[in-house]
């Protein structure tokens, strides 16, 4: 029986599929998206991480430096105010995805059809995907063909959208590198430029590399991460924790990062926090946790990120109020993948409402549904059966990425 933990990363053979830190390679026998998937095509990276930190569409609309405008007041803020709109990414790369690519973009249409029934959906599409995606997602989702994309996770690969509390809006890009040079990115590596070029917006790039979903914040300072993702050397080599912290802080508009040692090596992602801590707003913020005879390094990462949590200060040196959810059993989901993503704190926020999976363990879905119309009142809650996503390695969070509405 494989013991997989609550966010479907599999440690049933871990020792597997560790990841040699040093070269960026992985021992695993058999690859599938945050288990390294599609590691051909990286002698582009260079290059695209070259543009995405340096080019033309990384200085598109670029005003001053990412500190100079949070400086002004610009921050990223929490992800429950309201939105503009919604950016997603269509996949359309057999080379990625091979036999799964079907079911993955049913998912992702299913994902977007759900959003833009609360806010509207922007999604980019290699211009030989256009029509497809636009047949699948229906008239309620704009596909555009401007941005072309390597692969669906706009939450790592599109802009964080900065607010300064008076209408104005920025975009800041974190060097998306392809999860440390694990995956062919040389159009994902500047989908944040162009973006934020698409939108006329002021872009920056940030002081190191990082991924959306690597890092939470709470819109009034304090932003929580894992070590292992951003402080790993496929990503910001050579720099130590206070350098990555201050670059962080400048790009977030932040003061504080609350950090958690997360597992690097066990996914393309080295831990990505999104999948097990969430900010609620406040001094709220909401941990899945694991059940409590699972003894594998999720589960303990996931008991280790609420202890730290639960501890922790907020940058105006306030004490959180943490929440549980509780994950699946997997031993009752339908997936039996053992890749597979089974993370109800991957939700998506949109415009009056929650967008979650569901696993078919029907006590814990049942249960987890309940938790989140707890943690937002007034917004309508939504499950959706994104199995072929959560296989992939991912969740609904992972695809989306929200435009605030300044």
């Amino acid at each position: 029986m494989n013991d997989r933990s609550r966010s479907g990363r599999a440690t049933d053979s871990a020792t597997d599929r560790t990841t040699d830190r040093a070269t960026g390679g992985s021992t695993a026998d058999s690859l599938d998206r945050r288990r390294f998937l599609a590691v051909a095509g990286l002698a582009a990276a260079g290059t695209a991480l070259t543009a995405a930190t340096g080019g033309p569409a990384a200085a598109a609309g670029r005003r001053g430096t990412g500190a100079d405008r949070a400086a002004a007041g610009f921050r990223v803020p929490i992800d429950t105010l309201r939105h503009t709109r919604t950016w997603m990414a269509w996949p359309d790369s057999t080379g990625i995805w091979r036999n799964k690519l079907a079911g993955v973009q049913s998912d992702i249409a299913l994902i977007a059809k759900t959003i833009a029934k609360y806010e509207p959906v922007t999604m980019c599409a290699n211009p030989a995907g256009v029509a497809k995606a636009r047949s699948m997602c229906g008239s309620g989702v704009t596909v555009i063909g401007d941005i072309p994309v390597d692969d669906c996770w706009m939450r790592d690969t599109g802009p964080v959208f900065r607010t300064d509390g008076a209408g104005g809006l920025d975009t800041i890009g974190l060097n998306f590198n392809g999860w440390g040079n694990h995956q062919t990115h040389a159009n994902d590596a500047l989908v944040a430029g162009r973006v934020a070029a698409y939108l006329g917006l002021p872009f920056t790039a940030a002081g190191l590399v990082a991924e959306g979903g690597a890092v939470e914040a709470d819109g009034v300072g304090t932003l929580m991460a894992t070590r292992s993702s951003i402080l790993n050397s496929n990503r910001n080599p050579g720099k130590s924790q206070a350098q990555v912290e201050s670059a962080l802080c400048a790009a977030f508009g932040a003061s504080k990062v609350i950090w958690f040692a997360g597992i690097a090596g066990q996914d393309i992602t080295d831990d990505h926090v999104d999948a097990t801590s969430r900010y609620l707003g406040g001094t709220t913020g909401v941990v899945q946790m694991p059940l409590a005879g699972d003894t594998d390094a999720w589960s303990e990462d996931a008991r280790q990120q609420y202890k730290i949590l639960s501890a922790a200060t907020n940058a105006q040196g306030s004490r959180y109020t943490v929440s549980q959810i509780q994950g699946p059993n997997y031993n009752l989901i339908r997936s039996t993948d053992p890749n597979f993503v089974g993370s109800y704190a991957n939700y998506y926020l949109c415009n009056n409402a929650v967008i979650s999976a569901q696993f078919g363990d029907t006590r814990a879905d049942s249960a987890a549904r309940a938790t989140l119309a707890r943690l937002f009142p007034g917004r309508t809650v939504e499950q959706l059966n994104i199995d072929r996503l959560g296989a992939g390695g991912g969740g609904i969070h992972c695809v989306t990425q929200q435009q605030p509405a300044g």
